[in-house]
């Protein structure tokens, strides 16, 4: 049977999502955990996002393969209960269910929302949130980065912001790309894409700041866009502002059909 877990965690101390050996990863603790809990040698899982070193995930989707589980009512929760009894406490399993036909927590999604969080004023930065906001040490203008973000929405060739990967596809659909400035003063960007290549989000964030503190022009984003190669101008923003919100997914009826467009490489 496919279980789906919905995971929260912290990335200040993980290496990342992926299991690394000798690295303490997202992947390896909740591998681990599910192969102590269900007594097995080893459980592979599957992520919706791979998430770097030091990025945050409050909607982390997983997908793993059983042969079984404990029968009875009750039995997810239990298994959602014992997992986090086992795992330490940056991360935490919010829900385990089993997957609906066709389920699959990277291929089946619609889109991934990421939040980055930046505090560019004195009395915006909390130093209880130090390790989930970047502490910007001069003003930006969100106006003027959402003057820039409108060019870099809709389906673009992304590799002036992405690391490259040998065979890998850099086209992607930006979704929806826009900053708010919260009561308290935060500054946030919401980012939502069907999917983001490596440094991606961090990169437009980058981007973006060098408009809003005025370094750049607006119109600088869309010519960074249109060049299609990275740009050493273009600063990959610190991983500890970024936050894997939530991801979205179809109907049941149309989850099959979506790992098949999925895995359709784009030109």
């Amino acid at each position: 049977m496919r279980i789906r877990l919905d995971v929260a965690y912290d990335g200040t101390a993980f290496h990342g999502w992926a299991a690394q050996p000798g690295l303490r990863t997202v992947e390896g603790e909740l591998s681990a955990a599910l192969a102590t809990v269900l007594r097995v040698p080893e459980v592979a899982l599957t992520c919706a996002g791979r998430t770097d070193a030091g990025v945050h995930a409050r909607g982390q989707v997983v997908h793993a393969d059983l042969d079984s589980l404990p029968e009875g009512d009750g039995s997810m929760e239990r298994l959602a209960r014992r997992l986090n009894g086992v795992l330490d406490a940056d991360v935490r399993v919010l829900r385990a269910r089993e997957a609906p036909a066709g389920f699959d927590a990277r291929f089946s999604a619609l889109w991934r929302r990421y939040a980055y969080r930046v505090a560019d004023r004195p009395a915006a930065v909390d130093p209880l949130r130090r390790a989930h906001v970047l502490a910007w040490p001069r003003p930006v203008d969100e106006v003027a980065m959402n003057a820039a973000a409108p060019a870099l929405v809709g389906e673009h060739d992304f590799a002036a912001f992405c690391k490259q990967r040998e065979g890998a596809t850099t086209i992607r659909t930006l979704v929806d790309l826009r900053w708010e400035r919260e009561p308290d003063g935060l500054l946030v960007a919401h980012v939502r894409a069907d999917a983001f290549c490596h440094s991606m989000v961090r990169s437009l964030v980058g981007c973006l700041l060098a408009v809003g503190e005025g370094r750049r022009p607006a119109e600088w984003a869309a010519e960074v866009l249109a060049a299609e190669r990275r740009d050493s101008a273009v600063a990959v923003a610190p991983a500890h502002g970024l936050t894997l919100e939530e991801v979205g997914y179809p109907p049941v009826a149309e989850l099959a059909a979506r790992v098949e467009v999925t895995r359709a490489r784009r030109g």
